[in-house]
Order: structure tokens, then C-alpha cells, then sequence
């Protein structure tokens, strides 16, 4: 396979990565997804992120159909990433891309739910030091993972999602450690440590360097020592022992047979010696990195098997740790085509730290279990969404988008319990204020192609109203409700025109959102709950109350108490009594 064959990569990208990786380990980073890899070759972290997004997730990243289908799956992986171990696992969590099976989504949520159980079952202590572990590791590479892996298995994880540490050999995984360390920037050099005598050598030829750089101090300093010319030898040689510990038939065999004078003598021997000593240090490097590349090819099989334990242990509890803050669930998949939750919360809600009120809602065929009125209807796979401002109906579109996606990523999701048919296509629309000719068609280019490809898709469109007349809004969003049941997709569709687009197929229902009146506060209160096959209020009364409430003064007050007189002036006194009344 060529490297412009992958999405996103153009000739200078190819160019690039042929640089400075070469082509075959451009291909190798591409397909083993190492983001690092290709960032160091010199691509930015997004784009990397794209390419290696395209080439994990192929085909199935067209469920992602629309922009704002695009932006929530980015949020979510941002959500999740902010739980990352390492920045490798960041990275691996910011490629997590929709699966193309069933049985993948399935595999990943079972994993992610053992490494959530393995989490949590864990003491504060012991959390701690599995954390520790891999930030005292976070460079990357061979020895960080075995560092991180004898680090894991010292504070004694075993179970679950760290089965595979406790699989390791540690005496082995020790040894290989210590030759990594030796080996540093890729076997290129012996580190300090590594080998004792190669240490001494290095330490001795520095101090003869030294010594070399400046021959007249060192002759100046053994004349003066020296009881005359025949004493003059053996002071240089007590004299450079001394100061290096080089062994002291070393330094005389250095010693020139003849010299000119004193100087010449002393600058001959040390360069010799610095001569002598820098074969040795070379020779004793590749004795030590012969040794070394033993051990670790020794324990190659055990170095193998730590990195990818390590990766998937770093991956696993990374999302088990945003399962556990979202208290994220398993949904149940179906056969049939079906989108439905009780108790949903919006993960953007819960991670602003906003209170959420769950919702239980649901379209398509579903079996959830629920009973009563706050069970959603079971043979609908469209509706129609109305109510209140502010009353949470794009919000609901989004948890919807969330739940689908984090399913098919084969991630757990945001309810007690969940039905997810798996599709094709999310189309989620939000509502943009713009209003022309250019907007309306740029919007309906972008939901209507998905309904009529082949393949199964959830459509979540919001206020088609905003982006062009009322009348031309209520027939174009009939017209898509009616798309979307004859084409046999699901859908949610919020709108304020649902009186204007009756009468709907039999297959599409009316739910309503309804604004209940006023805090003490005089904020708006809304049951985010839908109620089902009926038509929500905006209820008007109450954001005029709560205007005449606060009005500035009187000329202000007498112009907002003429609204009131048009939306039904007694609505508005009773709605600010009951305000009154509760504070």
C-alpha cells in the first residue's frame, strides 16, 4: 500500500513522512495508529489525529454525516480524553472512531466496563500508585513501558484489566530495564551506569582531557615537585594517577621514548594517554552494547508483551475513568431499528456541572422495560418534537446524538439503560440562526443525501423554522417527516409549527416539552421530561411575567404589561401570584 492511498495524506504529506520516517515506517505508524510517530515526523497533532482516524475507523466514519454530527463525537472524545493516564492514551482515545460490527462495539464496552470494575475496586492508595506509575513513565517507548509494568506489578494490581501485568516476568522485565537504560537514544551510546569499568574509562579520559588542554600548568606542577631531571618520570606518573586514577603502566607506556624539553614531554605523554584510553572507552562500548543487546534479546518476548500490556491497561482505565465519573452504562443493541434511554443525562450538562433533570425518551421499536406514561411509545420511528423556549428540545437531540455515537464507538453510555439499533447515519441539525436562500440550502444538502443512500439512518433535526419563512418551514419539515418514515429511518424533529404540519403518517407521533411556571427566582421552569403524542407550549405568560417583574421602571413596566394584555393578562398575574406564593 502506497502512503497517498491513506485519506489525507497529499504528496507534500507524502513527501514528508518518506522524509523523515522513511515510507515503510510511515505505513507501520499509520496502521499501528502511533500518533507520536507521525507528530515528531513533523505533522500537527490534528491532522495526524484525522489521517489515523480515516485509517482506524474506514468506512464507518460516515455515520458522522453532518457537521454537528462531527462536533459532538469530538466533544466526546474530549470529555474522554480529559481522563487519560498518559498522553499516549490521550492520543489513542482521540482516534477512537465508530466500530463497523456489532460484536466490536459489544467486545469494547465489555472491556471498558472490567477496567471500570478493576478501577474502582481499588483503594485510594493503590489508585494512587497505578497513577503515579505511569506519569513517573510518561516519556514513551520500550523502557518506559517496562518501567511502568514493574512499577504496576510493585503495587500489586492483578485482576481484571491488569490480568496481563501480573502475566509478566519481573526479574526478566528487571534486567531488561537496566539494558534499555543502558542502550539510550537507541543503542547509539552506553548511559552511565550500564557497565562500572566502562564508567571508570569515561571518567579517567575526561580528567586526561583536562589535563591535555593545558600541558604547560601540568609540566610547571611536576617540575616543582620533582628532586631533579632523573626524578622527573616517575612524578609525572605519580602526579597523573593521582589526579585520574589511570592505572600507572598505562601512563608509562604513553611516555614518549624522547622529548625536547619538559613541556613537550608532558603535552606527548597526555596526548597519547587520551589517545590510549579513548580505544579503550570504544572498545569497552561495544563489549557492554554486545552484552546488552543479549539481554534485551533475550527478553524480547517479555519487552513485547509489557508495551502492549501497558497500552491497553493505560487505554482501558483511562476510559474506565470516564465511565466511572459519567456513571456510564451498558446499552443493550437490537436487531431492530431503534434509539431509546431512561434516565439519559447530556454529557455537556453534567460536565459544566450544571444539575440535570434525566429524560426517558424513545423512538423505533424498543423494550425497555417501562410501563405507564412516562414510557415512550413503542410504534413510532418518528417524532416531532415542541415546547418551551429554553426547554431543553435541542438538548434532548444532542443526548440522543451522544448515546448513539458512544454506542457504536463501543463505549458505554449516559442512562440506567439504553436500546441502540445500530445505522448508517447520524444526521443531528442544530438550529443556526441564519436566515437565507444560502443557508437553507447548504442545510438541506446535508440531511436530506443521507435519508436517501441506502443504509439505516437517525435523523435529529432542530427548528427548521430558523432557517427560512414558517409556511416554507411547515411544508419542508412535513416533507422530511414523511422522507424519513418512507425511507424507514428514525428521527426526531423539534419544531414550534407542529399545529402546521398535520396530518402526520401514522408512523410519526407529537411530543411536547412544557414549561410549568416560575421560580421565586422568577427563572423559567420546565419539566425537560417530554410528554408523549402531545403537543408542548411555549407559554409565553411566563417570560412576560417574569418581564413585568423585573422592569426597570414604569414606562418599562406599562410597555411589557401591554404584552401581557395580548398573550392573556390574567395568565400573567396568576403566573407571578404563584411566584410570590411559593417564595
Amino acid at each position: 500500500m502506497r502512503l497517498e492511498d491513506y485519506w489525507g495524506i497529499g504528496p507534500k504529506t507524502r513527501d514528508l513522512l518518506a522524509e523523515q520516517l522513511g515510507v515503510e515506517r510511515a505505513l507501520a505508524a499509520i496502521e499501528s495508529a502511533d500518533t507520536r510517530a507521525l507528530v515528531d515526523a513533523g505533522l500537527s497533532q490534528g491532522r495526524a489525529t484525522r489521517i489515523l482516524r480515516r485509517a482506524q475507523g474506514g468506512e464507518a466514519m460516515d455515520v458522522l454525516a453532518t457537521r454537528d454530527t462531527r462536533e459532538v463525537y469530538k466533544e466526546i472524545l474530549d470529555l474522554a480524553g480529559e481522563y487519560a493516564l498518559t498522553e499516549d492514551a490521550a492520543s489513542r482515545i482521540r482516534i477512537l472512531t465508530p466500530l463497523g460490527a456489532r460484536e466490536e462495539m459489544a467486545e469494547r464496552i465489555d472491556r471498558i466496563l472490567e477496567a471500570r470494575d478493576s478501577w474502582t475496586a481499588l483503594d485510594d492508595e493503590t489508585r494512587a500508585a497505578v497513577e503515579d506509575a505511569f506519569e513517573d513513565n510518561a516519556a514513551g517507548g520500550e523502557l518506559a513501558a517496562v518501567r511502568t509494568a514493574l512499577a504496576l506489578s510493585e503495587a500489586g494490581v492483578s485482576a481484571g484489566v491488569f490480568e496481563p501485568i501480573a502475566d509478566l516476568d519481573d526479574e526478566a522485565l528487571a534486567d531488561a530495564a537496566a539494558a534499555l537504560a543502558g542502550l539510550r537514544s537507541g543503542g547509539d551510546s552506553i548511559g552511565e551506569g550500564a557497565d562500572d569499568r566502562l564508567d571508570s574509562l569515561r571518567d579517567a579520559l575526561a580528567s586526561v582531557e583536562d589535563m591535555a588542554a593545558t600541558p604547560e600548568s601540568v609540566a610547571e606542577e611536576v617540575q616543582s615537585g620533582a628532586r631533579g631531571p632523573d626524578d622527573f618520570r616517575e612524578t609525572l606518573v605519580r602526579h597523573v594517577t593521582s589526579e585520574t586514577e589511570v592505572d600507572v603502566t598505562r601512563v608509562r607506556e604513553a611516555m614518549p621514548g624522547e622529548a625536547t624539553d619538559a613541556g613537550d614531554f608532558v603535552a606527548e605523554t597526555l596526548r597519547s594517554l587520551a589517545g590510549d584510553l579513548r580505544t579503550a572507552v570504544d572498545e569497552r562500548e561495544v563489549e557492554v552494547a554486545d552484552r546488552l543487546e543479549g539481554t534485551i534479546e533475550t527478553a524480547r518476548t517479555e519487552i513485547d508483551a509489557a508495551v502492549t500490556a501497558v497500552d491497553d491497561v493505560a487505554l482501558y482505565v483511562s476510559l474506565a475513568r470516564f465511565a466511572d465519573a459519567y456513571d456510564l452504562q451498558r446499552p443493550t443493541f437490537v436487531d431492530r431499528e431503534t434509539v431509546a434511554v431512561e434516565n439519559a443525562r447530556n454529557l455537556s450538562l453534567v460536565a459544566g456541572g450544571v444539575p440535570v433533570q434525566p429524560v426517558t425518551y424513545g423512538i423505533g421499536d424498543h423494550d425497555l422495560g417501562m410501563t405507564g406514561a412516562d414510557a415512550p411509545p413503542r410504534d413510532h420511528r418518528v417524532a416531532v418534537l415542541t415546547g418551551a423556549n429554553s426547554g431543553g428540545k435541542t438538548t434532548l437531540l444532542e443526548t440522543l446524538c451522544q448515546v448513539q455515537l458512544l454506542a457504536q464507538m463501543g463505549l458505554p453510555v449516559p442512562a440506567d439503560s439504553a436500546e441502540v439499533g445500530v445505522v448508517d447515519a447520524v444526521v443531528f441539525h442544530r438550529r443556526h440562526a441564519s436566515f437565507n436562500a444560502g443557508v437553507l440550502e447548504s442545510t438541506l444538502r446535508s440531511v436530506v443525501p443521507p435519508l436517501t443512500d441506502e443504509g439505516r439512518t437517525l435523523m435529529l433535526v432542530d427548528e427548521f423554522e430558523a432557517i427560512t419563512e414558517p409556511g416554507s418551514a411547515a411544508d419542508l419539515l412535513h416533507g422530511l417527516v414523511r422522507l424519513s418514515v418512507d425511507r424507514g429511518a428514525l428521527g426526531v424533529f423539534v419544531t414550534h409549527l407542529a399545529d402546521d404540519l398535520e396530518p402526520l403518517p401514522p408512523e410519526a407521533r407529537v411530543d411536547g416539552i412544557f414549561a410549568e411556571g416560575l421560580t421565586p427566582d422568577l427563572d423559567l421552569e420546565v419539566d425537560y421530561q417530554p410528554r408523549f403524542e402531545t403537543v408542548g407550549r411555549s407559554t409565553p405568560e411566563f417570560i412576560v411575567s417574569r418581564l413585568v417583574a423585573n422592569a426597570g421602571d414604569r414606562s418599562e413596566r406599562a410597555g411589557f404589561e401591554t404584552l401581557a394584555e395580548a398573550v392573556g393578562e390574567e395568565a400573567v398575574q396568576r403566573t407571578l401570584s404563584d411566584a410570590r406564593w411559593t417564595a
